[in-house]
């Protein structure tokens, strides 16, 4: 178990199939309910980034925090949306 939150800031983080996502920029607290509320993943996997865009992983889809983050979901390909 990690002893800070600033530890997670430059994790690794990967799909549960292994691909590689991105490294942990930034996390989203909760500060009523002392919490993870997400991770800002940025350095992003083009294959599964459009554009190697940094991204906000909702904590609900970690899976396992140790020398890396594991998700449990992530979808197949995010695009950025052009408005």
């Amino acid at each position: 178990m990690l002893e800070e939150i600033s530890e997670m800031i430059g994790i690794q983080v990967y799909t549960k199939d292994g691909m590689f996502l991105g490294t942990v920029n930034n996390l989203v607290i909760d500060m009523e309910e002392a919490t993870i509320d997400g991770l800002f993943v940025g350095d992003t996997n083009p294959l599964l980034v459009e554009d190697s865009k940094s991204v906000k992983v909702p904590y609900r889809w970690v899976s396992a925090v140790g020398d890396i983050i594991l998700l449990r979901y992530f979808p197949k390909r995010v695009s950025i949306s052009k408005e």
